[in-house]
């Protein structure tokens, strides 16, 4: 039997990428090797979103070769496009984006196929244990931030079958998990090309599967109608979303080509505030975009305080050959990006700490995913806030309600009510 490792970099759909090609190298009669196991072949799904994503994808590469020096090596992803893969180290196989939908066929076709083992191909992708799974709805984005590689790297957009997404998912209840998670590059564009949109998947998700929690991956803040946020009344859809902002400053946003104003974004918060109980904003911020004076990146200091995001994911801007930002002068100085990040950083530990406040002493529902390095179950809420229980817990269910005691650096600290 050959072993092949899958591994990732990158976003929650590169994640949804390698699950579906585990299961389809599990059909192939493939054995998937861990992370310390030998491997015959080895499959890299690369991100090339900042230049560090790309020189972070190379050291795996290197890695990955020193440690397998007789394992055959496959790259796709977004450092895998002609703009991005001069550098990467030598590969017997480089799969393009465009291609990746056929990555174990191609594979398959170029190094061959072990015999199927019917015993093989009966065993669970995932162990009942795994308790979250990323399902791809969608790949490509219609619109061109100046600052995106990934539009380049993937292309235009492509929506699923929704019959195709129901059926994955319902494949992984059986599997034994508990939380789905939508992931693409641009959800809110889903079913453009099928004449359908995101609030129709979703409704149909809801009805059509038992899936105990269903949660968004990162939703561009705009073409999300009064009718996305009704879904929320089921309490099954987590209240939690992910809607990228990327600057305080509207005029930052007309360089980037966005297509959200700050008071646009507000409202949108604020309308989901009112209409979900408990409902988490996180967003990303890129730092020192090309031109952002020291008004603009006060505005987004601002914009943070007013809004107090549950977490910000913090970039700092790096040119990408190809994208129009990269050919804007004015690029800000790496000092100053330096500065600002870890103003931003700062800022954002504050307003994340203010969000899980106000959730001690009461009791929600933690889907526990694992155990830390000393033993502790830890998991979500279905509102997006990281707990730790402090005692192990005493029932085997997946999902058990926890009551938050008390934060401890990066993480809330939970234990089960009876236990208080």
């Amino acid at each position: 039997m050959r072993r092949v490792r899958l591994e990732t970099l990158g976003c929650r759909l590169n994640e949804a990428e390698l699950e579906t090609w585990a299961e389809q190298f599990r059909a192939r009669g493939f054995a998937i090797s861990g992370a310390d196991d030998p491997a015959d072949l080895l499959v890299i799904n690369t991100c090339a979103v900042t230049t560090e994503a790309v020189r972070k994808s190379r050291q795996r590469l290197r890695r990955l070769q020193r440690h397998n020096p007789h394992a055959q090596l496959v790259v796709t992803g977004c450092a895998s496009a002609p703009e991005a893969n001069a550098a990467l180290p030598a590969v017997d196989l480089l799969v393009l984006n465009q291609d990746k939908e056929r990555l174990v066929d191609v594979v398959c076709e170029h190094f061959g196929q072990p015999e199927t083992d019917a015993q093989v191909t009966r065993q669970l992708l995932y162990p009942t244990s795994r308790q979250r799974a990323f399902i791809k709805i969608q790949d490509g984005c219609r619109y061109q931030c100046t600052f995106c590689f990934t539009t380049i790297a993937r292309g235009a957009e492509r929506s699923r079958p929704l019959a195709a997404i129901i059926n994955q998912i319902n494949h992984r209840v059986d599997q034994g998990v508990q939380e789905i998670v939508l992931s693409g590059v641009q959800l809110s564009g889903y079913g453009v090309d099928l004449g359908l949109d995101l609030t129709q998947l979703i409704a149909q998700i809801l009805t059509a599967t038992d899936v105990p929690r269903l949660r968004l991956g990162s939703v561009e803040p705009w073409d999300l109608g009064d009718d996305f946020w009704a879904l929320f009344a089921n309490p099954r859809l987590a209240p939690h979303l992910h809607l990228p902002l990327q600057s305080g400053s509207d005029a930052v946003l007309r360089r980037m080509g966005r297509r959200c104003k700050t008071a646009e974004f507000c409202a949108l918060v604020d309308q989901a505030r009112a209409q979900i109980a408990d409902f988490n904003v996180t967003t990303d911020l890129i730092v020192g975009f090309p031109g952002e004076t020291e008004a603009e990146w006060q505005q987004t200091l601002d914009i943070v305080d007013t809004v107090g995001f549950g977490d910000i994911h913090i970039f700092v801007y790096s040119p990408r050959p190809g994208t129009a930002a990269a050919q804007l002068s004015d690029q800000v100085a790496p000092a100053i990006q330096k500065q600002r990040s870890h103003a931003l950083h700062q800022r954002a530990a504050i307003h994340r700490q203010a969000v899980w406040q106000r959730y001690l002493g009461r009791t929600l529902a933690v889907l526990l995913e694992g155990t830390t390095q000393d033993s502790q179950a830890h998991g979500y809420t279905p509102n997006y806030l990281p707990v730790r229980l402090i005692s192990p817990p005493t029932c085997t269910a997946p999902i058990q309600p926890i009551r938050l005691e008390r934060i401890e650096e990066d993480v809330v600290l939970g234990s089960e009510p009876f236990a208080i």
